[in-house]
């Protein structure tokens, strides 16, 4: 037998940070995640729709998460370090401390969270100017893009706006912690700041709106260096950061992605053989990668340039390099979920009862479901009870922030049964919702075949179950639960220069898990709830017209 040394295992670092907490994940070059390491972070609520967090505060628990995954790990073994995070603000002057995004002063709170919808007028007003820039954001901008979060800094705290250095999208400010170069990624600046990969930034657009400054400077404050998700950043990590992340220092550091494009990164590309898939043998093109946690995204890729109305994009490269992104999305779905279950008056009950049975409340209550549906399909309970989801207003592809939530089909009861009900439904909605996007995508000229799930609520079968006979699609779930820290590690292999390009790499690192066929025999209840679903936006619209008449 021939002897000799085995090669070194080659290790990379995905740093994920969510809306509520920041993980970290050492992956081997097959996509195997060898450790994972978590810790919370805080969010201030200081108002209804403000939402802020502290910069700091998430670069010490990207440090503390990955010094725990490469514990007595050898370090010449690892070989780059990616970022994902929320697309949410971060403001800092020109010395890079600190400045408050609030009128209270407080400087160490200087993010502006993604969800933020103080900007409300703001965006009214930018959206009024009709902007050729809109033509790829779905024809109106959301409140939770970086345009009406600047304006709204302007107009409101001019002592904060007179100071600052630098906007960062959160991505880029850690890509930033670990480098000290201020460059940018194109999926930052592209989907959330309306740059183009052809024309740069649109002058004329900035002035139109009242934010002249920026273009004064070059757009030095908002990123005048942009690079592909992937390419390595600078000379690596610098000496400070390796020393605070327990890195070693000039390991390549990749631009970065948004947290929802890591996720897709992280599962679009996988090989399908052998699973009995549409996609198999089909362009990347017929897959959608939905990313499932606080809020969720949509993500689906073209050849050519597609505009749908509703939906973001398309943004050139701004996920896969080479092609078109366009992305729908909800803003609120796990916490929708949360919201709907932990404020009825049954939650106590069903708190004690998951806990005396060692299941997370979700599991007890899709077993309670089970215990209650008789000889019908789950689904079928909600024959009566049907739920709009829009609770923090709608995304895609109504693109209205103003549309509220509603429940029709209440009664009196209070028990669990009736907290199992509304739970499902409001899961249905969620469904029902994405149904909606895929429609008017495909409307608009993508062929989408199959779903590719990732994410927090990826992990409840019920969710996905519903996602599949909703959509009348097959869900795919990765092998690594995990998809979004794989996808940021994805990043830094690309950057390392261990893989020839983002492809190769989503190739041999995304792996299949599970697939969730659809039950065709369903088709026929949920179409008549997706006329209902379509119907109360109808209603709602409505009964407003006639109130503000």
């Amino acid at each position: 037998m021939p002897s000799g040394k085995q090669p070194a295992v080659k290790y990379y670092v995905g740093v994920d940070v969510g809306s509520a907490s920041v993980r970290a994940a050492l992956v081997d070059g097959f996509g195997t995640v060898v450790a994972h390491a978590e810790k919370p972070i805080q969010v201030w609520e200081p108002r209804p729709d403000h939402y802020e967090q502290s910069s700091a505060d998430i670069w010490a628990a990207c440090c503390s998460v990955t010094k725990e995954v490469v514990r007595g790990v050898d370090a010449s073994q690892i070989r780059g370090l990616g970022f994902d995070a929320t697309c949410s603000l971060v403001v800092v002057d020109k010395q890079f401390q600190p400045l408050a995004v609030n009128s209270e002063g407080q400087t160490h709170r200087n993010v502006i969270m993604w969800m933020d919808h103080r900007a409300a007028s703001q965006v009214q007003r930018i959206n009024a100017t009709q902007h050729r820039v809109l033509d790829y954001v779905g024809g109106a901008m959301s409140v939770e893009m970086q345009p009406p979060k600047l304006l709204w800094i302007k107009e409101n705290l001019p002592e904060s706006w007179e100071k600052v250095g630098y906007f960062f999208d959160l991505p880029d400010f850690l890509s930033w912690k670990a480098t000290g170069v201020t460059a940018r990624s194109l999926c930052t600046v592209v989907c959330k700041w309306t740059y183009t990969s052809d024309r740069g930034w649109d002058d004329s657009f900035w002035k139109m709106i009242g934010l002249e400054d920026l273009v004064k400077d070059k757009y030095e404050k908002i990123g005048n260096q942009v690079l592909s998700p992937g390419e390595a950043v600078g000379k690596g990590l610098t000496p400070d950061a390796a020393k605070d992340l327990g890195l070693p220092e000039g390991i390549a550091v990749a631009a970065s992605l948004i947290d929802a494009h890591a996720g897709g990164l992280g599962v679009i590309g996988a090989d399908v053989k052998g699973h009995n898939l549409p996609c198999e043998n089909q362009p990347i093109t017929s897959r959608v990668a939905m990313i499932c946690g606080t809020s969720s995204c949509h993500m689906g890729v073209s050849e050519t340039p597609i505009f749908v109305p509703g939906v973001w994009g398309p943004y050139f490269s701004a996920m896969v390099p080479g092609l078109w992104l366009n992305e729908g999305g909800q803003s609120a779905t796990g916490k929708l979920i949360d919201h709907v279950v932990r404020g009825h008056v049954a939650f106590p009950e069903l708190e004690a009862k998951a806990a005396a049975s060692a299941h997370s409340i979700y599991t007890y209550l899709n077993s309670h479901l089970d215990l209650i549906k008789k000889s019908l399909p789950v689904g079928f309970l909600t024959v009566d009870l049907h739920v709009w989801p829009d609770f923090h207003g709608n995304r895609s592809p109504l693109t209205d922030l103003t549309l509220k939530g509603m429940v029709v089909g209440l009664t009196l009861s209070r028990g669990l049964d009736e907290l199992a009900l509304i739970y499902l439904a409001t899961i249905q909605a969620i469904a029902l919702g994405t149904r909606h996007i895929l429609e008017v995508m495909q409307a608009a000229g993508h062929d989408i075949t199959t779903l590719f799930l990732c994410g927090g609520l990826s992990k409840n079968p019920l969710f996905v179950q519903m996602h599949a006979d909703i959509t009348g699609k097959p869900v795919v779930l990765s092998k690594e639960v995990e998809s979004v820290l794989v996808g940021a590690a994805i990043l830094g292999a690309c950057a390392s220069g261990d893989f020839a390009s983002i492809q190769e790499a989503m190739a041999k690192m995304g792996k299949i898990g599970r697939v969730v066929q659809p039950n065709h025999e369903h088709k026929r209840f949920y179409d008549k709830k997706y006329k209902v679903f379509l119907k109360l936006v109808e209603h709602q619209k409505e009964y407003r017209s006639i109130m503000n008449s």
